[in-house]
Parts: C-alpha cells; sequence; structure tokens
C-alpha cells in the first residue's frame, strides 16, 4: 500500500485504474518508496500489461521526473539514490522477463572510476540513472586501468564507455584509456563519456571524450541522444 501525501490516509494501489496506477508509481519512485514499486509493478503485470510497458511507461517515465529535479537542484544525492533503489525493486520483477522475451535495452554502457581513483557515489549514481533510463550498465568498480576497461569493451560491445575521476592526479588517466583504445583500433565504435567533480567540458573534449557530464542526469540526457544520434548516421 501506498500512503498519500498527507500521509494519514492509505491508498489500496490494486483499487487504482491503470492511468492513476502510473501516476502513483511516478509519485512512488520520486518518494523512494521500493515496497509499493514492487507491488504496482506486479499489478501492472497481472492486468496484462507487456513487461516493456511498465518499463517504459512506469518506472523510466517516473525516473525521467526524478533526473530533471535533480538536475535543477530540486533533489539531491540522498533522495536519487532512493529513487533509483526504488526503481531497482521494480526492475527485479521485470528483467527475468525482458531477458527470456529478448527485450533490446535503449543502450549498452560500460563504466568504472579511473585507475588509482576509489570514488564510485558519482559512478554509481551514473549507473542507477542510466538504468533507470533504460540502458543496460556493466560497472567496473574502482581503480580500473586502460587493459581493464579495454577486455570489457571487447567482451560486452556497449554504445558507451563511462569513465569518472574524482581527483585531480588520476583526471589525465582518462587520457592514457582513450589513447589504448585509439591503438586498438577501437576508438570509432564507442561514445566516451567523462565526469566527476575536477573535469569540465575543455578537459573533456581535450582528452578526446565525446561529451563531458557534469552530473548523473546530464549524463542520461547525453547518452540518449548521442546514442540515437549515432544509430542514426549508421541507419
Amino acid at each position: 500500500m501506498s500512503q498519500t501525501s498527507s500521509g494519514n490516509a492509505e491508498i489500496i494501489l490494486a483499487s487504482l485504474s491503470d492511468e492513476e496506477l502510473v501516476e502513483q508509481m511516478f509519485d512512488d519512485l520520486y518518494d523512494g518508496l521500493a515496497d509499493e514499486i514492487r507491488e504496482a509493478t506486479q499489478i501492472l503485470l497481472d492486468r496484462g500489461w507487456e513487461a516493456k510497458r511498465v518499463l517504459d511507461d512506469a518506472l523510466v517515465g517516473g525516473m525521467n521526473i526524478v533526473g530533471v529535479d535533480f538536475r535543477d537542484g530540486i533533489l539531491f544525492v540522498p533522495e536519487v539514490l532512493l529513487a533509483a533503489n526504488a526503481m531497482k525493486a521494480g526492475m527485479a520483477i521485470l528483467k527475468p522477463i525482458l531477458s527470456a522475451a529478448g527485450a533490446e535495452p535503449v543502450g549498452k554502457m560500460v563504466i568504472g572510476t579511473v585507475k588509482g581513483d576509489i570514488h564510485d557515489i558519482g559512478k554509481n549514481l551514473v549507473g542507477m540513472m542510466m538504468e533507470g533510463a533504460g540502458f543496460e550498465v556493466i560497472d567496473l568498480g574502482i581503480n580500473t586501468d586502460a587493459d581493464k576497461y579495454i577486455a570489457a569493451l571487447r567482451l560486452h560491445r556497449p554504445d558507451i564507455l563511462g569513465m569518472s575521476a574524482l581527483l585531480t592526479t588520476t583526471m589525465p588517466y582518462m587520457k592514457v584509456v582513450i589513447d589504448a583504445i585509439k591503438a586498438q583500433g577501437m576508438r570509432d565504435d564507442f561514445i566516451v563519456l567523462v565526469g566527476g567533480a575536477p573535469l569540465n567540458e575543455e578537459f573533456g573534449r581535450a582528452v578526446g571524450a565525446n561529451a563531458y557530464c557534469r552530473d548523473a542526469a546530464t549524463a542520461v540526457e547525453t547518452a540518449k541522444r548521442l546514442v540515437l544520434e549515432r544509430r542514426a548516421a549508421r541507419a
């Protein structure tokens, strides 16, 4: 059950129409209510919704609202993490169904914090927001060297490589990775996004990235745009 905004009355999720239930899921995602999202996801499936429709219309739709308010400074990292965890509760139900149906994700991303850097909150947030937008995310963790990035790119063939750094001393390693990818003749195969507190657009250009993303919401918007542009160019 989900509480209304007044907090003193309960909503029976199963009693809501489809449209009302989706709107309630938007609110519950925003509030980080994992149990309610899990219940509502199952209700929609039981009503005959396809898993992809639940993902796109309810979960991704709700996370888009979270992403916009995070970008605009209305929501902050702890609240977005709660929303992302609620999203994961719904995804835990949908993923096996989507996999069995062979549903294609919006895109695929390999992400990691670069060698020498053990900061991962920003990276984790980007990963969660990307999953919330319908991307498949392969997270390489922290302290990731060029060989590990290249091995993951070869194995997973993603659309996007994401690199994060929070230290000025580890920022230059992003160029090491991009140069290594170039040396392998693979640079044009992937969109490279970079981010982290000490970075800026000028640095992103200097190291040869496709784009610098100042926060997780920007990363999602940029990823969607560049993947669509890339696919249109290849069509």
